[in-house]
């Protein structure tokens, strides 16, 4: 059997609020790895709080490629991501390195490896009707909609996330065919490296909804409303923006206009970070080639070691000619 030459890649996955982050930097003390960011709202400059962006001394000291790449008024997208990240990687290969991508964003997961399928163009005039549509009856109407016309793609599509439901719908106005069908087929481009998959997916989900809280809590402490305060102040953002959407932006923004009380925002803003978790640890469990890992359990860094120690020196020895940790 042919020995797979290809170079050396992790992913390292989890839902929102899991430990991915201090993971991620506890093994890249002890593996020459460089990571990448997996995140659509980590990408964006400014948004540091609500996002949980590692501080400005942990970026220092672990560098995360691919974040703070992009201003909040510009949309950032899958096929964003893959160009992005795919010279990145590369870049990290030829030091004989080993890159680690860190995130909890499945569809880049997904994107990167696995390309992009050929989807029609945007159409403005159907997008116009739609979101129209969806002032008059609201966006859980057109998710009950989808439901019934593209079940698999509502299923991992929140019921109040406007820009991918408008974007199904819209396929489907274009080609006659799900959204889901035609992601299916993907790019035939093969993937150039050989990936171990790490997934940190909790047995049980009270300790996961304590950190969301905890966290959420944490972020209004040191100046969550703050710092969306200063992007409303800008001028130019609005609540329609990809990067406004992102959960607990879109939450804090509707109560600075005034839509909700202060613990009603903060009991959206909980929920909705649930909601995202729920749907990233379903796409985790879809995901057969991943291993999984507790991060409840203490020994989560042991077991996260071995892999990879097993994955580096894995087959034909390549592991030898992987530049040591500064």
């Amino acid at each position: 059997m042919p020995v797979d030459q290809r170079p050396l890649a992790i992913f390292l996955m989890g839902p929102t609020a899991s430990g991915k982050t201090a993971l991620a930097c506890e093994l890249s003390e002890r593996f020459p790895l460089d990571l990448v960011s997996v995140d659509s709202a980590l990408v964006y400059r400014g948004m540091d709080i609500g996002t949980a962006k590692p501080d400005a001394a942990t970026l220092a000291r672990y560098p995360h490629a691919l974040v703070d790449i992009r201003d909040p008024a510009q949309p950032y997208s899958a096929a964003d991501f893959r160009a992005n990240a795919l010279p990145v990687m590369q870049q990290i290969s030829v030091r004989g390195r080993v890159p680690l991508l860190v995130g909890g964003t499945g569809l880049y997961f997904r994107a990167l490896q696995q390309g992009l399928s050929d989807l029609p163009e945007a159409d403005p005039a159907i997008r116009a009707r739609l979101s129209a549509e969806a002032e008059q009856v609201g966006w859980p109407a057109q998710h009950a909609r989808l439901l019934k016309l593209d079940p698999v793609a509502a299923a991992r599509i929140g019921c109040n996330d406007a820009q991918r439901l408008q974007r199904a719908l819209e396929v489907i106005e274009l080609t006659g065919r799900p959204l889901s069908e035609l992601q299916r087929g993907g790019s035939s481009a093969h993937f150039p490296w050989r990936v171990l998959k790490l997934a940190l997916l909790p047995a049980g989900r009270s300790r996961l909804h304590e950190r969301i809280a905890q966290r959420f809590d944490a972020m209004l402490a040191t100046g969550f409303l703050e710092e969306v305060h200063a992007l409303r102040a800008r001028g130019d953002l609005h609540a329609e923006l990809p990067a406004i959407r992102a959960v607990g932006y879109r939450q804090a923004w509707e109560y600075l206009d005034g839509d909700s009380t202060s613990g009603e925002f903060r009991d959206r803003g909980i929920f909705a970070t649930r909601q995202l978790a729920k749907r990233q640890i379903t796409w985790l469990r879809s995901d057969v080639g991943a291993r999984l890992f507790d991060p409840d359990r203490p020994d989560l860094l042991d077991r996260a070691v071995d892999a990879v120690q097993l994955f580096l020196g894995a087959s034909d020895e390549s592991a030898h000619d992987i530049a040591p940790t500064a």
